[in-house]
């Protein structure tokens, strides 16, 4: 993960968006998400890769949206080397943004498995995700026949307004200056997905770690 003063050299933005949530926090979203529709499961840090990983079957088609929490865990290692599942983000990146558009969209748009995180989870039990481009947002919406969530609980948050909030200020920073650093480019909060329900039984899962893992 980026040094966080690099974006907040007086630790205040870290202090309010980027510190653990406590067991009765968490146990309140839990039970706020579940009441919406939404899975959801617990773990350590040591424990969370492997709890994700016994979620998605063997050889099921996987893509996953650029995340730094599934890389810092090493799950997105064992997604796209294991060989034990059908990778779909090293097959797209592998394809001819020219000469196939359309397939690269297709198979972006409706994997049967799709990972991510979020970059707030309020206590009412909604889910928010940032992004420049939008790629990954409509899988996790609808497209994907099923959304696991690998989420840090610094992220929860009181309500939607701070979760905005946290996104703005805080989220969106870091990112920024992680894509600077890693593509040469400027990020932008270009859109935003909020999941308020989930409507499919078992469509989604969010799996909280109780760590701080990325932004």
């Amino acid at each position: 993960m980026l040094k966080e003063v690099e974006v907040d050299p007086d630790g205040s933005l870290t202090r309010r968006w980027g510190v653990r949530a406590d067991d009765v926090r968490v146990k309140r979203t839990m039970a706020a998400l579940e009441a919406n529709g939404i899975t959801v499961l617990r773990a350590s840090d040591a424990a969370a890769k492997r709890m994700v990983l016994d979620l998605i079957p063997d050889a099921s088609p996987v893509h996953q949206g650029a995340s730094q929490t599934l890389d810092v865990l090493g799950i997105t290692y064992e997604i796209e080397k294991s060989g034990r599942y059908a990778a779909l983000r090293p097959r797209i990146w592998s394809m001819d943004r020219e000469t196939e558009a359309q397939d690269i969209r297709r198979l972006s748009a409706a994997p049967d498995v799709m990972l991510g995180s979020v970059h707030a989870v309020t206590e009412s039990g909604s889910l928010l995700v940032a992004s420049m481009s939008g790629s990954q947002l409509g899988p996790y919406a609808s497209g994907a026949g099923r959304v696991i969530f690998v989420v840090g609980t610094q992220k929860i948050v009181p309500d939607l307004e701070q979760g905005l909030l946290r996104i703005n200020e805080y989220a969106y920073r870091l990112e920024d200056a992680r894509a600077q650093a890693a593509y040469g480019v400027r990020s932008a909060v270009n859109k935003v997905l909020i999941i308020n329900r989930e409507i499919t039984p078992g469509r989604i899962t969010v799996v909280f770690v109780d760590e701080v893992l990325g932004f």
